[in-house]
């Protein structure tokens, strides 16, 4: 009796210490919120949401309450851990940077030595600034630094809100197409090596992928995503054809294991990219057809072309599908280049990130 006791607590250890372990899964939705709806920073939680190894842990926000990522608010950020000091991936929003703190700190005392920008979004860096005051040294690509340096304006034309120079990557890398998918910068870490791997213009024009090897896993930020249609920034130098050179890349790097970490959705592995990738090859032509007939913006949104999609992809909305048609439709006619990490997008109300 005692033997089957010992071996049944020896099984569960070695269930309980296999990974990835989620711990959160993001919701699925529906989620609806009415006209006028304010995300209440003050009711969203920062968790552990996955643990990808014994000290490389994810963070992530509630669902349900937050309209431009209800699945799961923000973005992922992640943290790795142990006597090296801590290094961290993204930072989510600055309105729960002190939650963010409070979570990591709910694990680890170590000190902030290194955290690395995936792409400018303020769900991924809003609380670089934050972070950079507790100890961290910001990483980016330059394409990064420079979108944070220059700020959009506001709707009403006025010029952007001056960027908090303690939030500005310090140390900075360039995507270089010669040597695509090696590192620009490693870290040997509290038994890990972590690579920072700058990436095509494809999310944006400054992206980066977090490898950690001996976990085996990557951080793919925002280039692919299944909570919703894609979303290429295209006014800070995304692309849709830029996401299939991403998820080719991937496909080359990652080994059959891998766990791929999208920055929204589930977690995933490299054959889950490819109905994915079928689907923008499918959009890419069937827009580019109705647009070489000559057919407007509007017919084209009408013609209702992600339909064989909607049922598998969570997250569908009309908003969320219009977006990713109206990206298409820009892309395969006029499009601008990237200067400075931009493109001279066309001005239209956006149906939302």
């Amino acid at each position: 009796m005692k033997r089957a006791l010992v071996l049944l607590c020896l099984s569960v250890s070695t269930q309980e210490a296999r990974y990835p372990l989620t711990v959160i899964a993001p919701g699925k939705g529906p989620f609806s919120f009415p006209d006028g709806y304010q995300t209440p920073w003050d009711k969203i939680e920062i968790r552990v949401t996955e643990k990808m190894s014994p000290n490389l842990f994810v963070l992530h926000g509630s669902q349900g309450l937050d309209p431009a990522h209800p699945d799961a608010s923000g973005g992922r950020a992640m943290v790795l851990f142990g006597p090296d000091g801590i290094l961290m991936v993204d930072t989510q929003n600055r309105q729960v940077a002190e939650k963010t703190l409070k979570a990591i700190r709910s694990f680890s005392d170590a000190p902030f030595r290194v955290l690395v920008n995936t792409h400018i979004h303020s769900d991924h860096t809003g609380a670089d600034a934050f972070f950079a005051r507790q100890g961290a040294l910001i990483y980016a690509q330059e394409n990064l630094r420079d979108e944070m340096l220059r700020p959009p304006p506001r709707a009403n034309g006025q010029p952007g809100p001056a960027p908090d120079l303690a939030g500005i990557p310090a140390a900075t890398y360039r995507y270089n197409r010669a040597t695509q998918g090696e590192p620009a910068v490693s870290f040997t870490m509290n038994g890990e090596t972590v690579d920072f791997i700058p990436m095509m213009p494809s999310h944006t024009a400054g992206d980066t992928i977090v490898r950690f090897r001996n976990a085996n896993v990557i951080y793919i930020e925002d280039f692919y995503r299944n909570f919703g249609y894609p979303f290429a920034d295209q006014a800070n130098g995304g692309s849709i054809k830029g996401m299939l050179e991403a998820i080719d890349l991937i496909e080359k790097m990652a080994g059959p294991d891998t766990i791929l970490i999208p920055g929204h959705g589930t977690l995933v592995k490299k054959n889950d990219l490819l109905g994915y990738r079928a689907m923008l090859v499918d959009i890419l032509a069937k827009v580019q057809k109705m647009r070489d007939q000559g057919k407007s913006l509007e017919e084209v949104l009408a013609a209702n072309l992600t339909a064989p999609y909607d049922a598998t992809t969570q997250g569908d909305t009309k908003q969320s599908k219009d977006r990713f048609i109206t990206e298409v439709y820009d892309e395969v006619k006029d499009f601008p280049p990237v200067v400075n990490g931009k493109r001279n997008m066309p001005r239209r109300a956006p149906p939302g990130r």
